[in-house]
């Protein structure tokens, strides 16, 4: 308790401190800021600088008995420094200009030219400053157009003064404390509501009865994180509400296709009971079907157990490093060996002979035997695959793609989700809704990652990539 108090006294100080130093700084700033300007070239000069120079101008300006004209060497001082010019008589029209901004007037009326004087103008980027020069008891007025945005400002620093600046310091340093004081009071009742706040925001959270707060302040990202931490929470009990529904239908399902094969078997077999001796040929065909049904069921019941292993993490994995080339190879060529997909097509390309990677050989094949069949079980007679390996930095990248029918946005969603069987694709649904989301835990299990991309009418194609 005494470190944490310590703790808490040493940030309140360390706050207090930096108030202190960006208070100074925010005054120096201050203080730079009305005494130094940017020169059009981006050099840094003094405010006065402007003033300074439409003082000294007036003696660059030429009078002779027909016109105004500025010396060579005003010209090149205002090209050098891109400032504007424009000479007035004394009823204020304009008399000689020189690359003058496009605000700038014909002519000026008295009131106009005593504003500029007082306080000059900003506009569009420039600044206005204003002198007057008499030629022959004729009173001609220039104005000086600066490529930088400045007020007019006058600043007095002697010695008669200096005395008063002791007393302004002084008076800053009462007000710079009493500020930081003052900080620091609402700073720590700002600190104390906060943290009740966050407080019941949690206890809401436990509740669930929490509502989003905007973040915003100093401990914006705490709110931030409250926030996402309700998100959490809610998208986990949706997920929980949603998955049990899920089982729930599936339990149903699953109840139903359980019974379906059992049916024929019971009635067949009453057949097979009942039929004489001399119909052999009957009775194979009868076993036939029998033992079709009997091997849906052990299908159903290898699925059903190897997800509850897997989600569970106690199926025994057995890696050894093998070729895994080969390995997809002899899985192509047992798939293109069953009877009924002797006729169909699966392409193999790699762009290596041997890529060696540590592996469970009859889980792997568990898996690519599921993606393999699912893109002819879903095709039709003509779909091909594709398979296309390759290694890079170590990463073992595995393409598997069809020209089928495509999936759905919803059921690319859906497609890893467990007991999730997609839409009616006119055929009857044998499986269990399972086989896809086991091949994914498989390849997870092999530090692999699975993702799939799908035109409706073009067909899928599955990304998997193994990491070292």
């Amino acid at each position: 308790m005494k470190k944490t108090s310590y703790r808490s006294m040493l940030r309140i100080y360390l706050l207090l401190f930096l108030a202190f130093m960006g208070l100074i700084t925010l005054a120096v700033v201050l203080v730079l800021s009305t005494i130094l300007v940017k020169g059009p070239e981006g050099d840094i000069r003094k405010s006065d600088w402007p003033q300074s120079v439409t003082k000294e101008f007036g003696s660059q300006i030429v009078f002779s008995e027909k016109k105004v004209q500025v010396s060579q060497k005003g010209i090149e001082f205002l090209q050098d420094e891109q400032i504007g010019l424009q000479i007035l008589d004394g009823t204020g029209s304009e008399v000689y200009g020189y690359q003058k901004p496009s605000f700038a007037g014909e002519s000026y009326s008295h009131a106009e030219l005593l504003n500029l004087i007082q306080t000059g103008r900003t506009e569009g980027g420039w600044s206005t400053f204003v002198e007057t020069i008499s030629f022959k008891n004729r009173d001609y007025t220039y104005l000086l157009y600066f490529p930088m945005r400045i007020q007019k400002v006058t600043m007095y620093l002697n010695g008669e003064r200096f005395s008063d600046g002791k007393t302004m310091a002084l008076v800053m340093a009462g007000v710079l404390s009493f500020a930081i004081l003052l900080i620091g009071t609402v700073y720590g009742i700002y600190t104390a509501r906060t943290v009740k706040k966050m407080s019941e925001a949690i206890g809401d959270i436990a509740e669930h009865s929490y509502q989003p707060v905007r973040p915003e302040g100093t401990f914006a990202n705490i709110y931030e994180s409250l926030n996402a931490l309700d998100g959490e929470i809610k998208s986990s009990d949706r997920l929980r509400r949603k998955t049990e529904r899920l089982r729930e239908e599936w339990i149903a399902n699953i109840t139903h296709d359980l019974k379906t094969p059992l049916s024929p078997v019971k009635g067949y077999a009453e057949i097979l009971c009942e039929s004489p001796e001399d119909t052999a040929l009957p009775c194979r065909r009868y076993g036939k079907i029998i033992l079709k049904n009997v091997r849906h069921i052990e299908i159903l019941l290898d699925d059903l157990k190897l997800t509850y292993q897997l989600e569970n993490e106690m199926f025994p994995v057995n890696k050894q490093e093998k070729d895994i080339v080969r390995f997809l190879k002899e899985l192509v060529i047992d798939i293109l060996n069953m009877p009924e997909y002797e006729e169909r097509k699966i392409n193999f390309e790699s762009k290596k002979d041997i890529i060696l990677f540590e592996f469970d050989e009859n889980l792997l094949k568990r898996a690519f035997d599921n993606l393999l069949l699912n893109s002819f079980v879903h095709g039709n007679e003509t779909t091909e695959i594709a398979m296309q390996v390759s290694q890079e930095d170590g990463r073992i990248e595995i393409i598997v793609s069809d020209n089928g029918q495509g999936m759905s946005q919803e059921e690319m969603d859906n497609l890893f989700e467990r007991y999730y069987r997609g839409i009616d694709t006119g055929k009857r649904t044998e499986g269990t809704g399972l086989g896809m989301a086991i091949a994914k835990s498989i390849i997870e299990l092999h530090n692999g990652t699975i993702q799939v991309t799908s035109v409706a009418g073009r067909g899928t194609e599955f990304y998997i990539i193994f990491s070292d």
